[in-house]
């Protein structure tokens, strides 16, 4: 129904009184309608006799206000009779340029009214203060807090709570506490002001005294209290005060609230307890967009990629709209799980939402498909973004590395730092920029950067930059140098320093300063089963196999448990994974066979298993047949079921790929005809006519 024949119905069923009329136009501001606003400021003309009291114009300024229509809110003001124009009037206009985001004109708006020798009030002051605050003008805020002073609303406690926020938005800390040990009185609002910009200024410790000294002087906290000192502990991963929390939460009966919600939701998940998560979610009788946000991002947080885009799928199946967050946090879903297809799906869906140019959303998708594999389409999402930023660009970089593209790194890294944006490296930039020296052999090039972080881009090297040059060194088979290198480190060497040193080791057989860097590791980190068997398959390709056996029994006397070792393959958004000697597939007599057939046409072709990657002190008969159910192998006998011929077979595995099958897929790749591409916990390889990506250097 149109406006016009609401109003018209209305007339029919209200005497038109200033007291009705002024109903009709609060109506148009509840059903947030200028349209029906319009309409309902005709009928007061056409009824009326101008001018109009005083409380209709206030109405109708009040109106276009809220409306946004702040044009017509001040030519309307303009033509009221200076008698009726009141504080109110330009509180309304003013109010409406604030919330409205017009801050300028508001501040504005409030010169004219002092012009107009109206004062203002508890009210106003509040708006004006939310505007200076906004447009960070601090001289702004002074002035109107000096006159505040001089009439006296200071020691309002709304007018008091908007001077303390506006300084604390502005910088000036000193002034804001300063302004808020000064307040006479202080209520709910005022603390949760304090406690807000606390946690925004990166004061949490300052945010958790405050909410202490809140609950010690008897105030009862609201949502707005729990959500801010949730963030505090979200930002700072304090388990334990945020449980505390979570029972106050409960005591007071704000546990349905769907704000409080969600931030338990992003509390537990950034807290790595992701159960406490989905009861939380879970048992929520209402759910908002940002609900299912918070539980998508939680578990991504907690690399659970499939769960996360399982519950993507589930809200958008009840009608939750694609916002930009959702979208970048669905492609970081996509980019954990290297799930190319469902990847894509997300990108339509926010080329459809017209969020694909938002400079978060394109960076997640810039990320995802480097992740995936795809570096072609990570490239076109970054040269189509129209704005790029330091996450962008790190993002490129990153994608070039795990590719192994070293060249097409640094190029890029140059391009980076001396293009008409020049923009500054920071500390993820030369991570990305190492590894890609390391997975692309640049020894050279990687140590002169490493050697001029400091002074070429001020940023002290860290344990990450220090990992990427051990591995740098390990890989292109300088292990006793890359030792010579920890030992004359500057910082202490962390687990994943020692962890490239025992990777090069057990690559370049270096079994005795493999069992240095193990013996290390197992200091660091004594229950990472990883280390263990690291080094026992070291040993046990060097032939020591009682040395192996000895590391596996004290793995048991301990209680390590070995973890466990699988390759996955998506097809068709769903994902099927395999491990070792895997025969629990709906499809596994097909994939057995199709392991069958390849183990022929390869022999018939001259190939010749490496059982060195048995890790098992076997006859050389079971050691072939133990190489050959390997997980990848398994996963890409399915896929050449399942994928038709010219469409590239994508393998995503847990582990680093072993050297058997590494041979054996280049193999397969050439005599099928077949692209096939793995992404390991290390990098991409991509292999095709008997040759892979990385050339053999990985």
């Amino acid at each position: 129904m149109q406006p016009h024949h609401i109003i018209n119905q209305a007339t029919h069923k209200i005497p038109m009184t200033p007291n009705s009329l002024a109903f009709l136009v609060e109506s148009a501001v509840a059903a947030n309608s200028l349209l029906r606003g319009r309409a309902a400021h005709a009928l007061t003309i056409k009824t009326l006799i101008s001018p109009f009291p005083s409380f209709i114009s206030n109405f109708l300024v009040h109106m276009y206000s809220k409306l946004d229509s702040l044009t017509s809110a001040y030519r309307l003001l303009s033509l009221t009779p200076p008698q009726n124009r009141n504080v109110v009037t330009w509180t309304s206009l003013i109010s409406g340029a604030v919330q409205n985001g017009h801050f300028a004109l508001a501040l504005f708006h409030f010169s004219q009214m002092r012009r107009d020798s109206v004062h203002p009030n508890d009210f106003t002051f509040p708006c004006a203060f939310k505007a200076s605050a906004s447009l960070a003008s601090v001289s702004g805020g002074k002035q109107l807090h000096g006159l505040a002073l001089k009439v006296g609303e200071v020691r309002d406690v709304f007018v008091g709570c908007s001077v303390f926020d506006m300084y604390c938005k502005t910088g000036f800390r000193e002034d804001a506490l300063k302004m808020f040990d000064d307040m006479p009185h202080r209520n709910v609002a005022t603390w949760n002001a304090y406690l807000s910009n606390a946690v925004l200024a990166g004061h949490q410790a300052t945010a958790l005294a405050g909410f202490i000294q809140f609950l010690r002087e008897g105030y009862d906290p609201n949502s707005i209290t729990f959500c801010a000192f949730l963030n505090a502990c979200s930002d700072m991963l304090w388990i334990q005060p945020g449980r505390q929390l979570h029972s106050i939460v409960i005591k007071s009966g704000c546990e349905n609230e769907i704000p409080v919600c969600n931030g338990l939701i992003d509390f537990y998940g950034k807290c790595k307890d992701i159960t406490s998560s989905e009861l939380i979610f879970s048992g929520m009788d209402d759910r908002n967009d940002v609900s299912w946000c918070s539980m998508v991002a939680a578990y991504v947080q907690n690399e659970k990629e499939e769960m996360a885009c399982q519950v993507f799928l589930q809200a958008r199946a009840v009608g939750i709209q694609p916002s930009d967050y959702l979208i970048s946090i669905a492609a970081n879903a996509c980019a954990g799980l290297t799930g190319l297809e469902l990847g894509r799906s997300v990108h339509g869906l926010a080329v459809k939402a017209c969020v694909e140019e938002n400079l978060f959303v394109g960076s997640a998708f810039v990320d995802m498909y480097g992740k995936c594999g795809s570096i072609e389409e990570s490239e076109k999402a970054f040269r189509e973004l129209p704005q790029k930023n330091l996450i962008t660009w790190n993002a490129m970089i990153g994608g070039y590395a795990h590719q192994g593209l070293a060249k097409m790194a640094l190029s890029l890294f140059s391009e980076m730092t001396v293009s008409v944006q020049k923009v500054a490296p920071n500390y993820v930039t030369l991570v990305c920029v190492l590894s890609a020296c390391s997975r692309g052999g640049m020894v050279k090039v990687g140590m002169d950067i490493f050697n001029s972080m400091k002074r070429s881009f001020g940023i002290e090297p860290g344990v990450e930059h220090y990992a990427c040059v051990v591995d740098m060194l390990g890989r292109a088979g300088l292990v006793e140098q890359a030792y010579d290198f920890i030992r004359k480190m500057s910082i202490c060497p962390s687990i994943s320093v020692w962890g490239a040193l025992l990777g090069s080791c057990r690559v370049y057989g270096k079994p005795e300063l493999g069992k240095v860097a193990a013996e290390k590791l197992f200091q660091l980190d004594p229950k990472d089963s990883g280390n263990h068997v690291l080094l026992s398959n070291m040993l046990a390709a060097a032939g020591r196999w009682e040395e192996a056996d000895v590391v596996r029994k004290e793995m048991k006397d301990v209680g390590i448990k070995k973890g466990v070792g699988c390759s996955w393959i998506t097809i068709k958004n769903e994902v099927h994974v395999f491990q070792a000697k895997d025969n629990k597939h709906k499809r596994n007599s097909q994939i057995q066979a199709m392991l069958d057939e390849l183990r022929r046409k390869m022999k018939a072709a001259g190939y010749v298993a490496d059982t060195k990657f048995a890790l098992y002190d076997l006859e050389e008969e079971e050691k072939v047949s133990e190489v050959w159910f390997h997980s990848e192998k398994i996963a890409l006998a399915f896929g050449l079921i399942v994928v038709p011929p010219g469409i590239p077979i994508r393998i995503t595995k847990n582990l680093r790929i072993c050297g058997d099958c590494h041979s054996a897929i280049k193999f397969i790749s050439g005599i099928l005809g077949r692209e096939v591409i793995v992404r390991d916990n290390n990098r991409f390889h991509c292999f095709k006519d008997y040759k892979c990506s990385c050339n053999d250097y990985w």
